[in-house]
C-alpha cells in the first residue's frame, strides 16, 4: 500500500488493490468509474463525483463534490490552505455515501485522499451512538429499586429479630432457617417482575396490531411519559420533495399576475425562463435527471433539456467545458403553414437557441442564494442569474426593479405556507471572459442585479400530519421539528401544519463563532422579517407567543459558548434546521437534561442516534433506522405517535396499580407474620398453663 500510495502520483499503472481494513489516513485510492459506497472520509483530490449522503443527512438528493482547490503560491501554513471538514465539506467524501457518478477531464483517474478510518468518520460517530448510547433513566424503575431497597431493609430487620427470639425460646435449627427465610420471600415479593410484565406483554400485543413492532418491551411504560415529541420532516411531517404551485412575474417594477405556468410560448427567449433552466445544480445519472428536488421541480416546469458533457468528452477536454440546457422544438414558436424543410430548420433554430453554464456558485445556507454565469450561443456577453431567498435577493437588485408591493405579496405567500423563491438577472460587462469568470469571486456577480419574479412552491404536508399534532397539543405535548433541510422550508412547514400557530412569532437565533478576537455572539431576528429587523428578546412577551428556530451550525457554537443558554433556548425552541446526526441527538440529551421525556420520530439513517437516544424512538422506515429505534411502525406516517403514547400509559397505569398492589400485600403479609412471631411465646405459655389448670380440676386428689 506504501508503494501505491507514493507512486499513484507519478503513474496511474502503480495501483494495487486491497482490502478496505486495510486502509490509513494519508493512503490516496481511485475512485471507480462505476461508483462505490465509501469505505472511510476522503477529500476529493482530482476529479469529480456525485454521490447520496443520504446515509448522514436524510435528504436523497445527490450532491455534486469538486476536488480541492490548490494553494495559492506563497500561501504556505495559511488558513486558506489548511484542509478543513466544515469547510470543505463540497470536496469531502463522507463514509457510507454512495458514488453514484464519478467524472475526470484530460485521462485523469478520480482520486481521493484518505482522512479518517472506523470510528473516527462521520458514519463511525454515528455507528458508536448508536452501539454505546447513554443509559435512559426511567423514574417509575429507580423509585421501584428504592421502595425495594426499602422493603429489604425491613426485611433484614424482621429477619435478624425472628432469628434472635427463635433462638432465645430453643427453636430447632432448621425451623429457624424456614421461619426467617419465610419473612424475607414475604417481604420482598418474587412474583413482582413478572406480575410488572404483564400489562407490557398486552400493550405489547395491541401495538403489534396495529402495525408497530418493539424490540424493546421495556420502553413501552417509559413511553406513557412522553411529554415532548421531536419529528423529522422530509419523508415524517411532509411527502417527499416540493411542488411547484406557481410563478409571478416582475416587468417595469411591477408584479403580473400569478401563472400556473412558466413555459409558455410567448415565455421561451424571457431572462426568467432563462434563470429557471440555468440557476439550478442539476446533473444527469444514467441518462436522469438528479439532484435537489427544488431545482428539479423548477427545472422540469420549463419544459428544457439539459445537456452535460459525455464521459468521452470529458477525458478529451479541460473541466470548463459547459453544461447546455435549450428548448425543445416544441415550445418554440410555430407556423401553421409549416413544411418538412422549415420544420428542419426549426429543429436547428431550437438547437442554436441554447445556454451554456460556465460558472456555478452553489448554494449556501449562509448567504441563502446561489447563482451561476451563462452564455447564449452566439452572444459575446455573458449573463449572472441568482436565485435564493425573496429578502436577500431584493437586497442585491436594483431598487427600481423591485416591486413596491413586493413585501406584501411575499407575506402573502408566506402566510399560506408557500415556498417563495425569487430569481434576479443581470447582464455582465464585455471585458469579463470566459477564464476570467472561473476566477472571479461572486460578490462581484450578485449585485446590481434585475429583479425578475418569484417561484411559488409548495410542500406538501401528508394527510395525517395536522390532525395528529392537534390532538398531541390537546394532550399537552409539545412537538418540536428537527430537520437536515434548510430553515425558510422548515419554518414555512411548521406553520402550515400547525406546530406553529399563526399568530405566534418566530425568532431566528444566529450565532457566530469566535472570530479576528470578537467573542462568539448570537444575533436574534425575525423569520418573517427582513433580516434586518433585528430582535430585542428583552422585551415581555408571554409563554406561548413566539417560538425559537436556529441551524446545526448556531446550535454548535451555542452548545459550546453559551452552554447555560441552550438550555432556556430548547425550553421555547419549535424548529431546529440543518441539524447533522450527533446533533440530532445532542438536542435529545438537552431536552432530556431539562426533565422532558422526548420522543422521536424520524424515517432516515441520520435519525438513528436521536432514535435511540430518546425515551421513545419510532422508525417510519424498515431500513437502517430500524436496526437503531425500538418501536418501527409499518404505518408510513406520524398516526403511530399517539398509538404508541396511548397504550405506553395503559402498560405504565397497569404497572404502577401492579407495583401498589404487590407491595401492599406484601407489608401486610409481613406485619402479619411478624406479629405472629412476636406473639407466639407467650401464647404457648399460656397455653400450658391452662392445661394444667384443666388437668388439676379433673384429678383432684
Amino acid at each position: 500500500m506504501l508503494q501505491f500510495v507514493i507512486f499513484s502520483y507519478f503513474s496511474i499503472l502503480d495501483i494495487d488493490e486491497i482490502l478496505s481494513t486495510d486502509l490509513v489516513p494519508g493512503d490516496v485510492m481511485v475512485i471507480p468509474s462505476n461508483g462505490t459506497i465509501m469505505p472511510c472520509d476522503a477529500v476529493l483530490i482530482s476529479g469529480t463525483c456525485i454521490v447520496n449522503e443520504s446515509m448522514l443527512t436524510g435528504e436523497s438528493v445527490p450532491v455534486t463534490k469538486t476536488n480541492l482547490p490548490n494553494p495559492l503560491p506563497g500561501d504556505r501554513g495559511g488558513s486558506d490552505s489548511a484542509y478543513n471538514t466544515e469547510e470543505h465539506k463540497r470536496h469531502t467524501l463522507f463514509c457510507g455515501t454512495n458514488i453514484i457518478q464519478t467524472r475526470f477531464y484530460t485521462g485523469e483517474l478520480v482520486k481521493a485522499l484518505v482522512v479518517r478510518t472506523g470510528f473516527s468518520t462521520a458514519k463511525g460517530q454515528l455507528v458508536r451512538s448508536i452501539l454505546y448510547p447513554k443509559p435512559t433513566d426511567f423514574k417509575l424503575y429507580r423509585d421501584a429499586y428504592l421502595f425495594l431497597l426499602c422493603l429489604v431493609g425491613v426485611a433484614g430487620i424482621g429477619f435478624i429479630y425472628s432469628i434472635v427470639l427463635s433462638v432465645m425460646n430453643e427453636v430447632p435449627a432448621g425451623t429457624i432457617v424456614i421461619e426467617s427465610l419465610d419473612i424475607i420471600t414475604i417481604t420482598v415479593p418474587p412474583a413482582l417482575p413478572a406480575a410488572m410484565t404483564a400489562g407490557i406483554v398486552y400493550a405489547q400485543r395491541r401495538l403489534k396490531q396495529i402495525g408497530i413492532f418493539c424490540i424493546s418491551p421495556q420502553r413501552i411504560n417509559i413511553c406513557g411519559q412522553i411529554n415532548l415529541v421531536c419529528f423529522d420532516k422530509t419523508g415524517t411531517l411532509t411527502e417527499d420533495g416540493l411542488d411547484l404551485w406557481g410563478v409571478q412575474r416582475v416587468e417595469n417594477g411591477s408584479f403580473h399576475l400569478s401563472e400556473e405556468t412558466a413555459y409558455k410560448e410567448s415565455l421561451v427567449k424571457s431572462q426568467f425562463v432563462a434563470c429557471m433552466a440555468t440557476c439550478h445544480s442539476l446533473t444527469k445519472i444514467e441518462g436522469q435527471l438528479s439532484g435537489d428536488p427544488l431545482d428539479l421541480k423548477m427545472f422540469e416546469a420549463t419544459g428544457w433539456i439539459l445537456e452535460e458533457a459525455t464521459e468521452e468528452e470529458t477525458s478529451l477536454h479541460n473541466r470548463i467545458m459547459p453544461t447546455v440546457v435549450r428548448p425543445p422544438k416544441q415550445l418554440l414558436p410555430k407556423d401553421v403553414s409549416i413544411s418538412a424543410e422549415q420544420d428542419m430548420e426549426l429543429y436547428e433554430l431550437s438547437s442554436a437557441y441554447e445556454i451554456g453554464i460556465v460558472r456555478q456558485f452553489p448554494f449556501s445556507s449562509a448567504l441563502q442564494r446561489m447563482s451561476v454565469v451563462a452564455r447564449l450561443l452566439g452572444e459575446k456577453r455573458m449573463d449572472a442569474y441568482m436565485k435564493g431567498a425573496p429578502e436577500v435577493v431584493a437586497s442585491l437588485c436594483k431598487k427600481d426593479t423591485v416591486p413596491a408591493n413586493f413585501s406584501d405579496i411575499l407575506e402573502g405567500y408566506t402566510k399560506e405556507g408557500f415556498r417563495v423563491i425569487a430569481l434576479a438577472h443581470r447582464r455582465l460587462e464585455s471585458k469579463v471572459s470566459w477564464h476570467k469568470v472561473q476566477n472571479i469571486n461572486r460578490n462581484n456577480i450578485e449585485k446590481n442585479m434585475e429583479f425578475l419574479g418569484l417561484i411559488i412552491m409548495q410542500n406538501k404536508l401528508k394527510a395525517e400530519t395536522p390532525d395528529v399534532l392537534k390532538d398531541l397539543h390537546q394532550a399537552h405535548i409539545r412537538t418540536v421539528m428537527v430537520t437536515g433541510d434548510n430553515m425558510l422550508t422548515a419554518i414555512s412547514v411548521a406553520r402550515d401544519c400547525g406546530m406553529i400557530p399563526p399568530q405566534d412569532t418566530v425568532i431566528i437565533a444566529d450565532a457566530l463563532p469566535p472570530h479576528d478576537g470578537q467573542s462568539a455572539r448570537i444575533n436574534w431576528r425575525y423569520a418573517d422579517k427582513p433580516s434586518k429587523d433585528v430582535c430585542h428578546i428583552d422585551e415581555p412577551k408571554t409563554r406561548d407567543m413566539f417560538h425559537f428556530a436556529m441551524n446545526g451550525k448556531s446550535f454548535a457554537v451555542i452548545a459550546e459558548h453559551f452552554p447555560d443558554m441552550l438550555q432556556k433556548l430548547v425550553l421555547h425552541g419549535t424548529v431546529f434546521a440543518r441539524m447533522a446526526p450527533d446533533q440530532k441527538t445532542q438536542l435529545i440529551e438537552t431536552l432530556q437534561g431539562v426533565d422532558y421525556y422526548v420522543g422521536m420520530c424520524g424515517d432516515g439513517a441520520n435519525d438513528c442516534g436521536a432514535l435511540k437516544r430518546a425515551h421513545g424512538g419510532i422508525s417510519l422506515s424498515e431500513l437502517e433506522a430500524s436496526v437503531a429505534s425500538p418501536f418501527t411502525s409499518r404505518t408510513p406516517n406520524i398516526s403511530c405517535v399517539p398509538s404508541l403514547i396511548r397504550e405506553g400509559r395503559a402498560a405504565l397505569i397497569t404497572s404502577f396499580c401492579v407495583f401498589k398492589f404487590m407491595a401492599l400485600y406484601s407489608i401486610i403479609q409481613y406485619i402479619s407474620v411478624t406479629l405472629l412471631y412476636s406473639v407466639r411465646t407467650p401464647m404457648i405459655f399460656l397455653y400450658a398453663i391452662l392445661t394444667k389448670q384443666m388437668y388439676n380440676m379433673q384429678h383432684p386428689f
